[in-house]
């Protein structure tokens, strides 16, 4: 292991909050580090949508080289990003306290926040809806049926500039970003789970190390956190049963009861027709067998067509998970 520990991280304001956050708790158990930015392709491509360039591998892709040319010796993800199947070379070492892992609603600074209903009742019956993401579209269509959902990318800071500009008539975002960055009070509403399910590990933040470093790895055991690794295994195994992809229309949101753990799953159609849901339940020590539960239970019902039907539009992708 190198001294001090070279944590690789996007260049982001949140990418830099979340390497910043493993810094300090390495820091508080005398574990000297530094931060490594590399830059990535998603973060060049800010304007261009994502399924068109390559899908959120591509904010992993060159953090993934630097561990394996060794320039640093752990990489810091948001965990929703990363491939359900890594390369052989590389593992998952660690995972922060997970983070609200809801989708959120965003009006204009001129906006009030309350419960969704309230929300819903200050947009026009055809708002502009700011999301690239085609899970949140396909989810949110029988709550917004007269909205026009158009992609938006970049920075919080800059899509935030774009609604208040007039731009979008609301946004939707994670709420876990919002709150990392101080910006808490830009959630209008938080979205029940129950009306938009979760990009898998979404609020999770995530590290990536060489397979058999096992120094690092024994090093970031001082920031690991169980629960958050455990629903995140299954939430990544249903993706990884489903046959992975990058911009998929796939929710599954993994909740810890004690020592249970209740894992739900969603596919929609693109055009938001019908979708297939799945729910299973069970000790967290199984959360791999409850995701591949979940994930056979919606493949049964119709979801792996659907899948393969928006992976065949999308076409051959570099690294699609």
């Amino acid at each position: 292991m190198h001294n001090p520990l070279r944590i690789g991280t996007r260049g982001s304001g949140l990418a830099l909050w979340q390497a910043r956050a493993v810094a300090t708790r390495l820091e508080a158990a005398g574990i000297a580090s530094e931060l490594v930015i590399v830059r990535t392709a998603g973060d060049r491509l800010q304007e261009a949508p994502l399924s068109e360039i390559g899908g959120k591998r591509l904010f992993v892709k060159e953090l993934e080289e630097a561990l394996l040319r060794q320039e640093i010796d752990a990489a810091v993800h948001s965990a929703k990003d990363m491939p359900a199947l890594l390369p052989e070379e590389l593992a998952l070492a660690a995972t922060l306290p997970r983070e609200d892992p809801r989708d959120a609603l965003v009006l204009p600074a001129h906006g009030t926040g309350g419960d969704l209903p309230a929300v819903l009742s200050q947009l026009s019956a055809s708002p502009r809806v700011g999301t690239s993401s085609i899970r949140r579209i396909t989810q949110l269509m029988p709550l917004l049926p007269g909205g026009t959902f158009a992609p938006i990318r970049g920075n919080v800071d800059s899509r935030l500039r774009k609604l208040d500009e007039g731009q979008y008539d609301v946004l939707v975002l994670a709420a876990a970003g919002l709150r990392r960055l101080g910006l808490a009070d830009r959630i209008s509403v938080a979205i029940p789970a129950r009306q938009c399910v979760p990009a898998p590990g979404q609020g999770i933040v995530a590290l990536e190390i060489r397979a058999d470093d096992e120094g690092t790895r024994g090093v970031l055991q001082v920031v690991h956190d169980h629960r958050a690794s455990v629903a995140l295994d299954a939430e990544r195994t249903v993706v990884a049963a489903l046959g992975g992809g990058c911009q998929l229309p796939l929710g599954a949101l993994a909740t810890l009861h004690g020592d249970e753990l209740d894992l739900q799953g969603i596919v929609c159609a693109p055009d938001g027709s019908h979708m297939v849901r799945a729910r299973a339940t069970g000790a967290a020590a199984d959360a791999r067998s409850i995701g591949e539960r979940v994930a056979r239970e919606l493949a049964d019902s119709g979801a792996v067509d659907i899948l393969d039907l928006v992976r065949r539009e999308q076409g051959p992708v570099e690294g699609s998970y």
